[in-house]
């Protein structure tokens, strides 16, 4: 998974500091030339329009979200989920049109729930993709939205639950807490959300050894997803699926 603000690619920790890594474009380039099975690119940035004056910028890109996307579908030859100031439907068939397969909805699916169904109706389940961002409070597992900011009061079980019912065909699940640690998946959250769905479930956040993989799977993710690990090691491709493998996990290598 890469993260996209104000045009820069950058690495999260615990949905707070972000730093600047470079250009978007030129790690989907290198991405190609391993074993990547599908690529999700999140647009967090904040603003309506991007902020190229970030004193941590080092290479300037472009200034526009869907002319990144152009550039990026161009250059990616896998599979591609592109979220990130997406509200409506015409939000989802800009980019659509610019090449992405599926598109991932978060803050907007808990304040326009309807806006999965409509999505499902109109491009099908399998190019629906809600992102579920989990923070761990005093009273227990909560659904969190605007980057991870805001609580919604919504039991992230029940959330997952909902956005099956209305159509979505996969859940990116995203534990707060856990972003950029290295601590490890969330396997309780894993747990629970994969047990009460059965829609696949992609987990991400916490990944900081190839190994943690497959504990994600085993815990009933159908897929495992990982950022910060894939910008700081070579060949994270062959060494994570190595793992899975080792694990006795079926892979394809």
């Amino acid at each position: 998974m890469l993260l996209l603000q104000d045009g820069l690619l950058v690495r999260s920790e615990l949905f707070k500091v972000h730093q600047a890594l470079g250009n978007p474009i030129h790690e989907v380039a290198r991405f190609n030339e391993w074993n990547v099975d599908e690529l999700i690119y999140l647009d967090i940035s904040r603003g309506v329009s991007y902020d190229l004056r970030r004193d941590d910028h080092k290479i300037r890109g472009l200034s526009d979200p869907l002319e990144i996307l152009d550039a990026v579908s161009r250059t990616c030859f896998m599979p591609l989920t592109w979220g990130g100031r997406i509200q409506t439907l015409d939000d989802m068939r800009a980019r659509f049109s610019r090449g992405a397969d599926k598109i991932a909805i978060n803050t907007a699916a808990v304040r326009t729930p309807g806006l999965v169904r409509d999505a499902a109706w109109a491009f099908g389940n399998q190019a629906v993709v809600v992102s579920i961002d989990v923070r761990r409070t005093p009273s227990g597992p909560e659904v969190f939205v605007d980057g991870g900011q805001t609580a919604t009061g919504l039991d992230p079980v029940v959330w997952a639950r909902e956005v099956e019912r209305l159509g979505a065909g996969e859940i990116l699940l995203q534990a707060v807490d856990r972003d950029g640690t290295g601590e490890g998946y969330d396997l309780d959250l894993i747990r629970d959300v994969a047990a009460a769905t059965t829609i696949p479930v992609i987990a991400c956040s916490g990944v900081g050894s190839y190994e943690h993989y497959a504990t994600a799977v085993r815990a009933g993710a159908a897929a495992v997803a990982a950022a910060n690990i894939w910008h700081f090691k070579e060949l994270s491709d062959r060494n994570g699926k190595r793992a899975l493998q080792r694990a006795g996990i079926d892979v394809r290598l």
